[in-house]
């Protein structure tokens, strides 16, 4: 899962039409878990939803610089693998634009990660990782994406058990007023 919501947030670019790119315009600055069950910051925010016996324990989420269009920002996930993750573990996600779904999908976590070419691949040892991922973000936004997006990643290990649970909000109308 930690490779998916790195991937989600660069597959974003690619889904300017329908509404997904949302995901990627974060104020800049460090969002950290355990502390609190849920950190927003200006227009987004993330809340995790999984257990402390989850095997995926995401500790926080950065973007770096802030994300403005045309430029390039860096996504960085810190994270605590506490049992291993293989091959079959996999996420959930779904896309809602206000109440409207535009994405609902079941994502391969290690098949994500070797298409982003990603620094942690399957099988994933107990351990702490930090994956960082660039984004290139497009020059314009359309107004049509004004507008509330929430998203729902629950990921699954091989077996169907949790692997762990993020919850995803962005208002890109603060954006376009």
């Amino acid at each position: 899962m930690l490779f998916r919501l790195t991937v989600a947030l660069a597959a974003t670019t690619s889904f300017i039409s329908l509404g997904v790119s949302a995901l990627v315009f974060t104020p800049q600055g460090k969002l950290m878990l355990p502390d609190e069950p849920s950190i927003s910051m200006a227009s987004w925010s993330y809340e995790d939803c999984g257990l402390p016996s989850d095997p995926l324990q995401i500790l926080s989420i950065e973007a770096d610089p802030e994300p403005s269009p045309g430029k390039n920002t860096t996504i960085t996930l810190k994270a605590n693998v506490l049992e291993p993750i293989e091959e079959g573990a996999y996420t959930d996600v779904e896309v809602k634009l206000g109440l409207i779904r535009i994405l609902r999908k079941k994502f391969d976590i290690c098949e994500e990660a070797r298409k982003a070419k990603a620094e942690v691949q399957c099988p994933v040892a107990s351990g702490s990782y930090v994956v960082k991922q660039t984004i290139s973000l497009p020059r314009e936004i359309p107004p049509v994406l004004a507008a509330k997006f929430t998203v729902k990643m629950r990921g699954y290990t091989v077996d169907d058990d949790d692997l762990a649970c993020v919850d995803l909000k962005a208002d890109f109308m603060k954006h376009h007023l």
